[in-house]
C-alpha cells in the first residue's frame, strides 16, 4: 500500500468566526525550497490548495498561484469549495468539469467541497443544497477525468461532528447513487485532536486510533460507503504559543503520523496532509497564527524535520 504525504503551503487562514488572520506575503521561492526539502526523495509530496465557486476577485485562490508548486513530482491536492449562496449546481458542476479539464495534469486528488458538515460561515456546511453540490460534484469530476484519461483520485472530506442528531452522513447516504458510488475514490477527514477540545498527552495516540475508527466504522459507513473506499487524513496541525511549546508540536506531529500510519493498512487509510506549512503570523496572538511547521519568517520549528524524516520513512507502508 502507498501512503503519501501532504502540506497547505501558502500563510492565509482564516479563523472560526471568518476573520482572515492577518500574515506577511508569501514568498514562494521559499516555499518552493521547502516543499523540495519535506519531500527529500519521496516520489511525490502533494500541495494543498483551495479555490472558490464562483470565482471571482473575492475568492482568489489560496495559496496565489498554487501551479508553480505542482513541479518535481509534487502534485496538487486541490479543494474546490461550494460557496454559491443560493445553491444553484448548474455554474457548479460547469466549473468542477472546467477545473478537471485545465488543471488535471497537475491534480493528484481532488476534494469536492470544504467540510460540507460543518455549519460554519467560513465553510461549505452552511451553505444550500451542499450535500447536492457534494455528490453531482464528485460524479461530474469523475466523469470528466475518465474523458479526459486523467488519473486523479476524487473525493470529499467532513470534521468531526459531537452532536447525536447531526443527520449529515445518512443523508448522504440517500442521496448517493450507484454514480456517486462508483466514482468516489476516497473520503477524507480533517481533525485537530488537543486543539480545541483538551486531550491528556498519555492519551493521545488512543484518542486518534479511536477517532479514525469510528469515522471509518460509524460515520462513513452510515452513508453506505464501504472499507474499500480508502481515507485521508486531509488537515491535521497542532499550534504553538503561549503554554503550547515547539517541542511539544513536534511530539504531536510524530505520535499522530505514526499513529495514523500504523493503521493504514487496518482501516484502509492512504495519506495525511498536515495543515501547514508557516505561520500565519508569528507574533499574533491567538491559536490561528502559529499552525506552522516553520515560523513566519521560514525559519524551521523542529516539527519540521520531524515531519521531513517521517515522510522519507513512511511514503511506503
Amino acid at each position: 500500500m502507498t501512503f503519501t504525504f501532504g502540506i497547505y503551503p501558502g500563510g492565509l487562514l482564516g479563523d472560526d468566526t471568518g476573520t482572515v488572520a492577518p500574515v506577511s506575503p508569501d514568498d514562494p521561492d521559499r516555499i518552493t525550497a521547502a516543499l523540495r526539502d519535506l519531500q527529500g526523495g519521496a516520489p511525490t509530496l502533494l500541495v494543498r490548495a483551495y479555490r472558490s465557486y464562483p470565482e471571482g476577485p473575492a475568492t482568489p485562490p489560496t495559496p496565489a498561484g498554487p501551479e508553480r508548486y505542482a513541479v518535481e513530482g509534487r502534485r496538487l491536492d486541490l479543494v474546490l469549495q461550494f460557496r454559491e449562496p443560493t445553491g444553484r449546481l448548474d455554474g457548479w458542476l460547469d466549473f468542477v468539469r472546467r477545473t478537471v479539464r485545465t488543471e488535471g495534469h497537475r491534480i493528484g486528488v481532488l476534494q469536492i467541497c470544504e467540510e460540507p458538515n460543518a455549519d460554519s460561515p467560513v465553510l461549505d456546511g452552511s451553505v444550500p443544497n451542499v450535500r447536492q453540490a457534494l455528490v453531482q460534484g464528485v460524479v461530474a469530476a469523475k466523469e470528466e477525468a475518465l474523458a479526459c484519461g486523467l488519473d486523479l483520485a476524487v473525493g470529499f472530506n467532513a470534521v468531526l461532528t459531537f452532536d447525536p442528531a447531526d443527520t449529515f452522513w445518512p443523508d448522504l447516504g440517500a442521496l448517493a447513487d450507484e454514480r456517486f458510488h462508483r466514482a468516489l475514490d476516497y473520503v477524507g477527514l480533517d481533525f485537530f485532536p488537543d486543539v480545541f477540545r483538551p486531550v491528556p498527552a498519555e492519551r493521545l495516540a488512543e484518542v486518534v486510533a479511536a477517532v479514525l475508527a469510528g469515522f471509518r466504522k460509524e460515520s462513513v459507513a452510515a452513508a453506505g460507503i464501504g472499507p474499500a473506499v480508502p481515507i485521508r487524513i486531509c488537515e491535521h496541525g497542532w499550534p504553538t504559543g503561549p503554554d503550547r511549546s515547539e517541542g511539544r508540536q513536534a511530539e504531536v506531529v510524530e505520535e499522530v503520523v505514526r499513529t495514523v500510519a500504523g493503521l493504514a493498512a487496518e482501516l484502509n487509510v492512504t495519506g495525511y496532509g498536515h495543515f501547514g506549512l508557516r505561520d500565519a503570523d508569528s507574533a499574533g496572538p491567538g491559536l490561528f497564527h502559529h499552525f506552522g511547521l516553520l515560523r513566519d519568517d521560514y525559519t524551521p520549528k523542529p516539527a519540521f524535520g520531524v515531519y521531513r524524516r517521517l515522510i522519507a520513512e513512511l511514503t511506503a507502508v
